[in-house]
């Protein structure tokens, strides 16, 4: 009644279904891989403008005092205390984080606190921050709701390289009209 033997019959039983595929060997070579989210573009280099963002950010937790000063040229948010000075390329002083020293980077956003001069291109006091000492800039934006106690002082952006305009082009020292401006007595001599 049974046959333990396969009939020979081609691709299907019997009854019109096909036959499962045979099984394949286990090759670890050949295995599907999870497919890796898109990594983004590589950051830009200094040299080129935009504000692009460095991938080497470090962290000073929050609950933690720290002392000594702390120089590199990536990014570092502040959430504890620091005494200590900071050179960076971009600083993040959190609303719970307190610096007490100098603060230097290209790009300054403050949240909390900073006892101490701060210098920088963009300095961003948000309306959380207290700020005690002079602040250097070249940009400076200031939340509403921001305490600073100290001088504000403009730094000078440097001129692009280029050729220094001759002294017909170079801005006089009074206001020269373009065109010259008739006596408005006609006989008073210019």
């Amino acid at each position: 009644m049974f046959n333990k033997t396969k009939p020979e019959t081609g691709s299907s039983s019997g009854l019109g279904i096909p036959n499962p595929p045979e099984p394949t060997p286990y090759r670890p070579s050949e295995t599907a891989r999870p497919a890796e989210p898109p990594r983004p573009a590589a950051p830009a280099t200094a040299g080129t403008a935009g504000a692009a963002r460095s991938t080497n950010l470090s962290t000073l937790s929050a609950g933690v005092n720290y002392e000594g000063n702390i120089s590199g040229s990536g990014e570092l948010q502040v959430d504890g205390k620091l005494k200590g000075d900071i050179r960076v390329a971009r600083v993040v002083i959190g609303e719970n984080g307190s610096v007490e020293g100098n603060v230097a980077a290209d790009v300054v956003e403050i949240r909390g606190r900073v006892s101490g001069t701060v210098a920088g291109k963009s300095v961003k006091l948000f309306a959380t921050s207290r700020v005690e000492g002079d602040v250097t800039q070249e940009q400076l934006s200031v939340e509403q709701g921001a305490w600073f106690q100290g001088r504000c002082i403009q730094a000078k952006r440097e001129a692009p390289a280029t050729a220094a305009p001759s002294p017909a082009q170079a801005a006089p020292d009074r206001y020269q009209p373009e065109k010259p401006v008739a006596p408005a007595l006609p006989s008073a001599k210019v």
